[in-house]
């Protein structure tokens, strides 16, 4: 039995999410975590994360406060342990109900089959607008 390339480990997490499993996919993910998503501050769905039981609460907290509507993956870069996911998303941010509609690259690396780093970039003035307003 071969093992799964980090493009394969790093491609499961998306179903769960849009299947709800937090706990599923928090599980693809080591102990350690390297974790960034520049933002806002008062953005409640991005907490400090460290762990796996940290990547578990951000997807919670994500499902909580933002209901994802379009998620289109347009070109993955993988090279060793990297894999980097190019792509749109457009969410509703559900207090407001203003859609964030962003370009995004995601950056992730693999190490014994578990993500060790999500270090996603976006565009933080949509999501300010989306959740602030104007």
């Amino acid at each position: 039995m071969t093992a799964e390339s980090p493009t394969q480990t790093v491609q499961r997490l998306f179903p769960l999410l849009a299947e709800g499993r937090s706990e599923e996919a928090a599980a693809l993910f080591a102990d350690s975590v390297s974790f960034s998503i520049p933002h806002p501050p008062g953005i409640p769905w991005v907490p400090e994360v460290h762990s796996s039981a940290g990547m578990r609460t951000f997807f919670e907290l994500l499902q909580a406060h933002v209901r994802a509507k379009e998620f289109e993956l347009r070109q993955i870069i993988a090279e060793g342990d990297d894999v980097v996911l190019l792509g749109r998303m457009v969410s509703e941010v559900k207090k407001t109900g203003r859609d964030i509609d962003t370009a995004f690259a995601l950056h992730t690396t693999v190490r014994d089959g578990r993500i060790t780093r999500y270090h996603l970039y976006e565009d933080s003035y949509a999501v300010a607008r989306a959740y602030f307003g104007d």
